[in-house]
Order: C-alpha cells, then structure tokens, then sequence
C-alpha cells in the first residue's frame, strides 16, 4: 500500500482504531499493524506467508519496542483463516490487501475468508481492505454497507460491523 494511499485508509477508520486488536493478512512490511500499533491499537497480529519478509518485520517490531504488542504469524492468510485460529475477544481493527491478481486468482476463497471473519469478529470490529478498479466490491459480503472510496489505483472499502447491526 502506498503511503498516501495508508494515510488515506487511516483517515478513514478515524479514532477507530483505538483499543482494537489490528489483524493484517497480508502483512508485507507490516506498516498496517505499525501504524494502527503507533494509533492505539492493543495488539497487532501480522499474518505473513514469506519467512524472510516476516523476519525482517519481527527485527523492525523490535526496533520499534512494539514486539511484545506484536504477534507474527508465517502463514498463507487464506489458510489461517479457515484453520480459525482467530484472537481474542478484543473487537478487531482487520487489513485485507493482498496482491491485487488474488482478487482475480482465488475470489471466492477471499470472499469466503472474508464472509467467516465478518461472523466472527465483534460487533465493533472495523474491516478495511485494499483493492483495484477490477475487483467489484458489489461482492462483498453486506455490499451496500461497506464505505467504497478510491485513491487511484487503488480503492479502499470499510465495513463498520456496527452499521451491519444497526440495519437487523
């Protein structure tokens, strides 16, 4: 995600991300977790399927005295989430920017993963995920409550779960 584009996604999600358990699923350098750690976030969770990339972001979590906040999980995202190895019951704050071809590539595996993950988290969970102008996010699970914006090339959605609620 580009800078401006992670500080478009930040402004976005406002003081939400306050007391949230930041999940990243396609981790990369970890600067979703980081930053959302250095907003308030309790915790992060950064979910990372290349070791060496998931190195680098344990040594940079270290330096930063964020690792005790920090769990790094070597993982392809996809399959953690349907191993439900979830955490805790702190509402969650969740990043979904994996590579823009994986839109294409696996679309309903991340619509499935991102179907289970909206049952399971908490009701004032806030999910913000990272795609391209191919992608339809008319797909998305509660389509018509996710906040679609674009920051060419890239598009952010987010989906407050309390606005999903509040619809029931």
């Amino acid at each position: 995600m580009k800078n401006r584009v992670r500080e478009a996604a930040f402004n976005l999600i406002g003081p939400s991300v306050v007391g949230k358990h930041a999940i990243d699923l396609f981790a990369g350098t970890g600067a979703m977790g980081f930053e959302a750690i250095s907003r308030g976030a309790v915790q992060a969770t950064l979910i990372e399927r290349h070791l060496p990339t998931l190195r680098v972001m344990q040594q940079n979590a270290k330096n930063l005295a964020i690792d005790p906040v920090t769990e790094f999980v070597s993982a392809d995202a996809l399959l953690w989430t349907q191993a439900e190895l979830y955490p805790g019951t702190t509402p969650w704050l969740l990043f979904c920017c994996p590579p823009y071809e994986l839109y294409q590539t696996r679309t309903d595996q991340i619509l499935q993963m991102l179907e289970a993950l909206i049952q399971r988290a908490s009701a004032a969970s806030v999910f913000l995920l990272e795609a391209d102008r191919q992608f339809d996010f008319g797909k998305l699970p509660f389509s018509e409550a996710w906040d679609v914006r674009t920051y060419r090339p890239s598009v952010l959605a987010l989906l407050r779960l309390s606005a999903i609620l509040a619809k029931d």
